[in-house]
């Protein structure tokens, strides 16, 4: 099974020299890289939130095995769905899917299903591996897309990604693919995000979830943010460090209706 891109040329330069070009100008060079066991990443398009996410991913050493998760857009596939053999087939190259870490994921629970139809159109994912390649051209891929789920089901799948990572007994970064609030002012999505930012910089993935769904805040990637705290913390994360907050505004001008981006390490 190899995964044809959805959307490049659309969220970002589907020509390989163009995005070369275009992610040598969003990530910053710099030398002072940490460790770390998970980031969250916007995933709107590239003139809109690349540079959140190159400020995010400059900030870390990435390891080659890389867990990417992202909600599901298009209501397609299994509620967590796993792509768990084939490649990617993207501008920058192939990438591979790690079968090792995928088979041992699915092994955990019953809640992640192996599943390639909810991969096939969602761009969650998708504009987060250009980043990834930029500093890991051999990188490993295990994607997995994720619906509405209960506070429990999150913590049974991040339960279940840590036991997971742990067996694969090498370095694996979690990248939780996800938006702030949608089309509000900038007042109401900048005070809605800081709610939702203060619980991530908790590190209380509880607190994050109920939070996001009791206030309404429009945070697409709150379930892979969520599981991903789960995970980290399990993992022995100690600290959630935000490296950036934006909106759409600040390219668009449009300060009415805005998208919010968030880029958070933890480590």
């Amino acid at each position: 099974m190899k995964r044809e891109p959805a959307v490049a040329h659309q969220f970002y330069p589907g020509d390989p020299t163009t995005l070369k070009d275009t992610l040598d100008r969003l990530i910053p060079k710099t030398s002072s890289k940490q460790k770390a066991i998970a980031v969250v990443s916007p995933h709107a398009g590239y003139i809109y939130s690349g540079s959140v996410a190159g400020e995010t991913f400059a900030a870390v050493e990435i390891p080659q095995d890389i867990v990417v998760m992202g909600p599901n857009h298009h209501g397609y596939g299994t509620p967590v769905s796993l792509m768990d053999k084939g490649a990617w087939s993207m501008p920058l190259g192939e990438v591979k899917i790690n079968t090792v870490l995928a088979s041992q994921l699915l092994a955990q629970t019953d809640l992640i299903e192996a599943d390639t139809l909810a991969h096939r159109f969602e761009h969650s994912l998708e504009v987060q591996v250009p980043f990834l390649q930029y500093f890991r051209p051999d990188m490993t891929l295990t994607p997995m897309v994720i619906s509405h789920l209960s506070f429990k089901s999150c913590q049974i799948v991040g339960e279940a990604l840590a036991a997971a990572i742990e067996q694969y007994n090498k370095p694996v970064l979690i990248v939780a693919s996800s938006d702030m609030t949608h089309y509000e002012s900038r007042e109401s999505a900048t005070a809605k995000d800081s709610l939702a930012m203060q619980q991530l910089k908790k590190l209380d993935p509880e607190g994050l979830y109920n939070t996001v769904l009791g206030k309404k805040i429009s945070m697409c990637g709150i379930m892979p943010a969520t599981i991903a705290l789960i995970a980290a913390l399990r993992l022995g994360a100690t600290k959630a460090r935000l490296i950036r907050y934006t909106d759409s505004g600040e390219a668009s001008g449009d300060t009415n209706q805005v998208v919010g981006y968030a880029g958070f390490v933890i480590s």
